[in-house]
């Protein structure tokens, strides 16, 4: 996808934002895809830590994808999302495939046997 930038890990916020702290806002608002293409919700705000790494630690995401949490979050209610867990910032954010995160056990084991 061009306009996107990959984030290293423990990005500060001026490194995420171009340098300009000021444009975090900027992320809010913004659809969240997996690594597969999934859409996952869109952010609605931003946790920062401000105390010792002055970094993102996670996204809130809020218009969940009602496939991927049905049965995990009640409607209208949003996610914390690690920032480690964000690939890449751009028009939209990229985050690791949440959906292997998200199999129930018996799931797994139903796909194993199957």
């Amino acid at each position: 996808m061009a306009g996107l930038r990959t984030i290293k890990k423990d990005a500060s916020i001026c490194e995420i934002m171009n340098g300009s702290p000021e444009q975090i806002t900027t992320l809010v608002g913004r659809e969240v895809y997996s690594n597969n293409g999934v859409f996952v919700g869109e952010v609605e705000d931003v946790r920062i830590d401000l105390r010792e790494r002055q970094a993102v630690t996670a996204l809130a995401v809020h218009q969940l994808n009602h496939e991927l949490f049905e049965g995990r979050i009640e409607a209208g209610k949003g996610v914390l999302i690690p920032y480690r867990w964000v690939r890449a910032v751009g028009d939209v954010i990229l985050i690791n495939d949440v959906i292997e995160r998200l199999k129930d056990p018996e799931e797994e084991r139903g796909s194993i046997s199957a």
